[in-house]
């Protein structure tokens, strides 16, 4: 698919969101959301990890793994911020290949803490929730290749992980609580996160690949939920799944 380009940007320009210059980025990208998970996965993960970014604390960082180039990007929370950064990236930066590395909360009683989940398929809460080019109960879907690829490193790797469908949702503080995904529940849905639907439909727009690997760090169901001090640690398996899946790519 042809999509136009942001009009105004020069060669050497950078985006309004975005200081980093043309070839800053790897044309495979990992999204999670936090700034400092980004920091934490480029140190931990990446040879030679460079910062590309600082522009308003959304670090950016590119490094290689296994020798093939490989970028970071944190992304903020919910469709808004993570639609700015993605569209930049696949618009601007050239990137074909988008790997979510974010967090999620289990719908179902059996989805444990800290394993993953490999969104096959998603769709939004609501009419209004992560439904860019796209329109309510249609459900979006990650490249094929791609998922199949996470499935078989997981098991390759004896990673806990469950697949299936995923909702996705705009609002994290809801009036009606944990009543909301009753209808995603009935639908099989395993767990919920804020940008995978967004992810997978402009992908789809503009003829990129994408994927979305979850950890589970709460469960809606149990009330069950991992504490905020090992954040990073609890994100070694997903970081090494998703780079062992771009390191094929």
């Amino acid at each position: 698919m042809r999509v136009k380009r942001t009009a105004g940007f020069g060669e050497h320009a950078v985006t309004p969101h975005n200081e980093a210059g043309k070839g800053d980025y790897a044309a495979t990208v990992l999204l999670p959301g936090d700034p400092q998970r980004a920091e934490w996965m480029a140190q931990t993960f990446l040879e030679a990890p460079r910062c590309v970014n600082r522009r308003r604390e959304a670090l950016g960082f590119t490094g290689l793994f296994r020798g093939k180039p490989v970028s970071i990007q944190a992304t903020g929370i919910g469709v808004p911020s993570f639609l700015i950064y993605v569209h930049e990236l696949l618009d601007f930066y050239g990137v074909r290949t988008l790997i979510r590395t974010g967090t999620c909360g289990a719908l179902t009683a059996g989805l444990k803490l800290r394993s993953l989940v490999v969104s096959q398929s998603v769709r939004g809460e609501s009419a209004e929730s992560g439904q860019v080019f796209g329109l309510y109960n249609d459900v979006a879907a990650p490249d094929p290749a791609l998922f199949v690829r996470a499935l078989a490193k997981a098991a390759e790797l004896d990673i806990e992980h469950q697949a299936g469908l995923t909702a996705c949702s705009d609002i994290f503080y809801h009036p009606e609580g944990r009543d909301r995904f009753a209808e995603a529940q009935a639908h099989g849905a395993l767990a919920v996160d804020m940008e995978t639907s967004a992810l997978y439909r402009i992908a789809a727009h503009f003829g990129a690949r994408a994927l979305s690997i979850l950890t589970v760090v709460d469960n809606v169901v149990t009330g069950e939920q991992t504490d905020y001090s090992e954040r990073q640690a609890l994100f070694t398996d997903m970081t090494r799944l998703a780079l062992d899946v771009a390191a094929e790519n």
